[in-house]
């Protein structure tokens, strides 16, 4: 099965959110072939979430798991580490008010 690539499943995404309105940035550009994507959440009261996709061994398919929960800066301090160790990694910040992030469409 032919793999997405990175750049082109970021495209689509940001499409997707700006069709509900929702505030969406690249923070981190990866490689646009096959970089790994990570996607943090910020609500409205300083909180954070930070989603990675993971291969679901037992359902045989793609699932976005959170990573990390917590606030906004120790999201970023996870990030920041995380862009030091991978140099082609993506990282996409939405703002949602309600933590609305529509990964499960994706």
């Amino acid at each position: 099965m032919a793999r997405l690539r990175s750049k082109i499943w970021v495209q689509a995404y940001l499409k997707r959110l700006e069709l509900q309105t929702i505030a969406a940035y690249v923070t981190a550009h990866g490689d646009d072939q096959s970089g790994a994507i990570l996607v943090k959440v910020i609500r409205r009261d300083g909180s954070a979430q930070l989603y990675q996709k993971t291969f679901d061994l037992n359902n045989n398919r793609n699932e976005w798991v959170k990573i990390l929960e917590g606030l906004d800066v120790e999201v970023d301090t996870l990030l920041e580490r995380q862009k030091v160790n991978d140099p082609d990694l993506w990282v996409v910040e939405i703002e949602s008010a309600d933590g609305q992030n529509y990964l499960d469409e994706f």
